[in-house]
């Protein structure tokens, strides 16, 4: 294990407590605009627990996502391994929840998943867990899974891909599809240096899927983020450590004849500008936008922009600095480590998983944020929704997602309890 990369916990405990020490810290002062919350699910601990992962829309409304503990709780030290779970609207208000897959102990399955899941064309679902399946590692290098939708009867898992720790370990990050189908994803640690890969699964005859490591990241390590492709079918990603100033870099994968890819740093971090980006990229007219988990200007994390400038050279802009909660109070929010989504006039929405209400924490217990270009090349954040009511979810580590009507749906890893939340933000 290369000494940068701090050994990973059974489950890798909230990123939030990745927080390097930063210096000094000056209160923000912002603007909160009224939303309200309202809890679609409370998980129980047999249902799911600590979800961590953002949510998808299928074409009726449901929605889906995973819990990284519960469900099958005579598995993984009686914690449960995790599940894959679905939310249904009911007819005259409220959600159903149901269990599409318990993950369960042994090599033949998958533990623990981080990430959300993704739909193909067909309505499979596919996914990733950082730990279990046949690899070589203590409790299992990770896999990536299929989950089908039932003829009769329920989902039935399939298990793609079991990592070795020479192709990736403890992946976290949701999968994307390319036009032909094929999966992408990263993996934190593993591959040649043990700074973590990119990998790709292609479908083979018969139903199989071969990997291939795209990269083994050297420049950089810890790639926790999903990844994003341009119309020309370049790759765009974060790693949350290594670049000149080992705090992280922007990175781009473009593929060439013979089918290799070629890796280039597009933007590494200082700690002024922003540090351990965690979360993976947005692309918006040729954009790319992320966050930090810390640093920027008071310590916080940042929202920031990459983009293309005059030269074929690459810029990185601090659009919003965030304040560090472990010192003030911090009704903005802080520490940002999901991706963001963007609306159809260009405000970003994302989530800090502290900051906001302290209520239930002296750091706080998080937001939901708005960041808005002001027509003058300058960009104003509002805090819409602070966590805090024990009635509600707390702490949310996963990036939101729109419905038709521009609400925003999401979950929360705890939620007093303990077990977390799904959770719409109306505004």
């Amino acid at each position: 294990m290369n000494s940068n990369l701090a050994p990973l916990a059974r489950i890798c405990t909230t990123r939030l407590r990745a927080l390097l020490t930063v210096f000094t810290v000056t209160l923000l002062v912002t603007s909160v605009r009224a939303a309200t919350e309202k809890v679609l699910h409370k998980f129980n601990n047999t249902d799911g627990a600590i979800p961590f992962s953002s949510l998808i829309f299928d074409a009726a409304g449901n929605l889906y996502g995973t819990t990284v503990d519960g469900g099958n709780t005579a598995s993984c030290d009686s914690d449960g391994c995790g599940t894959v779970f679905e939310l249904t609207p009911k007819t005259g208000g409220g959600w159903k929840e149901t269990v599409l897959h318990r993950f369960v102990s042994g090599t033949k399955d998958g533990h623990f998943p981080h990430a959300g899941v993704v739909f193909d064309a067909s309505g499979n679902l596919y996914g990733t867990t950082a730990f279990g399946g046949s690899g070589p590692c203590t409790d299992g290098c990770g896999t990536v899974f299929e989950l089908m939708p039932p003829k009769s009867g329920g989902w039935t898992e399939k298990l793609l891909h079991s990592f070795t720790g020479k192709d990736g370990r403890y992946a976290e990050a949701a999968l994307v599809f390319d036009a032909s189908g094929n999966l992408y994803g990263t993996t934190p640690v593993g591959g040649a240096y043990d700074y973590g890969t990119v990998f790709e699964l292609t479908r083979k005859s018969g139903g199989t899927w071969a990997a291939k490591v795209l990269r083994s990241f050297k420049d950089g390590y810890g790639s926790y983020g999903s990844l994003v492709f341009d119309s020309s079918g370049n790759l765009y990603g974060t790693t949350g450590g290594g670049g000149t100033y080992n705090y992280g870099t922007v990175f781009e994968l473009t593929p060439s004849a013979g089918g290799q890819w070629t890796e280039t740093v597009l933007h590494n971090f200082n700690g002024t500008d922003g540090l351990q980006p965690l979360a993976g990229l947005i692309l918006n007219k040729g954009v790319l936008y992320g966050t930090t988990l810390s640093g920027g200007a008071y310590g916080g994390g940042t929202v920031f922009e990459v983009s293309l400038k005059t030269g074929a050279a690459w810029a990185e802009k601090v659009l919003y600095s965030f304040c560090y909660s472990f010192f003030h109070s911090c009704p903005n929010g802080s520490g940002p480590q999901a991706s963001l989504i963007v609306d159809a006039s260009g405000n970003l929405f994302g989530t800090t998983a502290s900051g906001g209400s302290t209520r239930c924490s002296e750091v706080g217990c998080g937001t939901v944020f708005e960041v808005t270009p002001d027509g003058s090349g300058g960009w104003t954040e509002h805090a819409l929704y602070g966590f805090g009511r024990q009635t509600g979810g707390i702490v949310p580590e996963a990036g939101l997602i729109f419905d038709a009507t521009g609400n925003l749906y999401g979950t929360a890893s705890n939620n007093g309890a303990g077990y977390g939340t799904g959770f719409e933000i109306m505004r």
